[in-house]
């Protein structure tokens, strides 16, 4: 998930709950507001009714054209001692002209009047519909969440692009960045302190990494060399001394062992410089060349080296043009088709299909491979003659530098490994 959707996402998540904590205070401050006033009018009132009665004076008639009602009803001490004479509370009042009920704020009060008798006051007016307010302010908080949640999402949008465009220019930079190709310095094209010293930071790294680079370069040259010559006098002088010395029959089998493990060790040095070669991309000259036609040589020569095994090749290619170091594909499909060739048993199959996109090997087999590890180095399903265990590397690490799909499959009986070009 990208940054500026996480944050988008905390940023609803947070304003959700402190939404519904605002309803809540402002639906409760509304009503005790409401109440407040109601309260204020309705003491005003009783306190006209209660002086008018005990001056003696007409009391307002009922339907006076105000939305206030009153009663009075006169109480003894021992009620007017149970209960508070002051009480406010909300109840539900039948209106008869309207034949219904309506929500009403009520005043209590008991009083005493000259002749020491109790009555008991009951003033009312109507109030707010209480579910219908919490309807509308749930509504409307709801339509204020979205609107403040889009303008908050969309302004934090604006300024995190607007604030991050240095770390998304880095980024991009870092993408297009290999080691050993000239590439421009880092961009840092900013005024804000931290992406600068960033910006600088990862100059710095990449320099570092350049060093590196040309020094491993160095070392693969040297090692190239430095290996190479004594092997080569190695086995020239056990060739020498098979071919001038007197032997017993122990000692020339011990030099024909000898010649084996060197000639072993020649192949495995250059596989592992041919391997770190490819990894440090030391190979960027390409060609347009065509997969098929490469196929068919490769396979021609096959059958040829391994013709006493008479495995049966069946090879269906069309045409398919790609861009490519001429060295690194003949590798890659060599070894495909060699590993191919190596692990069939006499008289078994292999098919080659090759078209638009895509190159597959196919070789019978008893069993499943690891197919998290077949394109390890040094990985063998079962041990051969002369293998060193790296030919699917070299296909995987040419196919990871032009970025191909390399994939292994059981299938049917059948190993197949295919090459797909995006």
């Amino acid at each position: 998930m990208k940054l500026i959707y996480r944050v988008a996402l905390r940023l609803s998540l947070v304003l959700l709950p402190l939404m519904a904590l605002w309803a809540t205070l402002f639906y409760f401050t509304m009503v005790e507001e409401i109440n407040d006033e109601t309260d204020d009018a309705l003491e005003n009132y009783s306190e006209l009714l209660i002086i008018r009665m005990l001056a003696g004076r007409e009391l307002p008639p009922l339907n006076d054209g105000s939305n206030n009602s009153y009663s009075i009803r006169p109480v003894d001490k021992e009620y007017a001692e149970k209960n508070d004479h002051i009480q406010y509370y909300d109840a539900e009042v039948y209106i008869p002209e309207k034949e219904e009920t309506e929500p009403a704020r009520i005043l209590t009060t008991i009083f005493l009047d000259d002749d020491d008798n109790y009555y008991e006051l009951k003033v009312a007016t109507p109030t707010i519909e209480k579910d219908d307010l919490l309807v509308a302010i749930l509504y409307w908080v709801i339509l204020l969440y979205f609107l403040l949640l889009l303008t908050t999402i969309g302004l934090t949008i604006w300024v995190f692009y607007r604030s991050m465009r240095p770390l998304y220019v880095l980024l991009q930079w870092l993408d297009n960045y290999l080691p050993g190709r000239k590439s421009s310095p880092v961009p840092n094209d900013t005024e804000i302190s931290e992406f600068r010293q960033l910006n600088e930071a990862a100059q710095q790294a990449v320099n570092r990494s350049e060093q590196l680079f040309e020094q491993q370069k160095q070392f693969i040259g040297n090692a190239s060399h430095e290996l190479q010559t004594p092997l080569a006098v190695l086995g020239n002088r056990i060739e020498w001394l098979l071919d001038h010395t007197q032997l017993s029959e122990e000692q020339m089998s011990e030099l024909f062992k000898m010649q084996r493990t060197i000639g072993h060790v020649v192949r495995l040095n250059k596989t592992l410089l041919l391997l770190a070669k490819i990894e440090n991309g030391q190979f960027p000259e390409s060609t347009c060349m065509d997969i098929a036609r490469l196929v068919e040589e490769q396979v021609a020569l096959f059958n040829e080296i391994y013709s006493s095994r008479n495995i049966v090749i069946t090879v269906d290619s069309s045409p398919f043009i790609v861009k490519m170091n001429e060295s690194l594909a003949s590798t890659m499909v060599s070894n495909l088709l060699k590993n191919a060739y190596v692990h069939t048993e006499k008289g078994g199959c292999v098919n080659v299909h090759v078209s638009k996109n895509i190159l597959m090997v196919a070789n019978e087999g008893q069993n499943a491979l690891d197919a998290e590890h077949i394109f390890d180095r040094f990985y063998q399903g079962t041990k051969k003659e002369g293998s060193t265990g790296l030919g699917l590397a070299l296909v995987r690490a040419v196919g990871h530098y032009y970025g191909l799909t390399v994939e292994y499959r059981f299938e049917q009986g059948f190993h197949r490994f295919t090459i797909v070009w995006p």
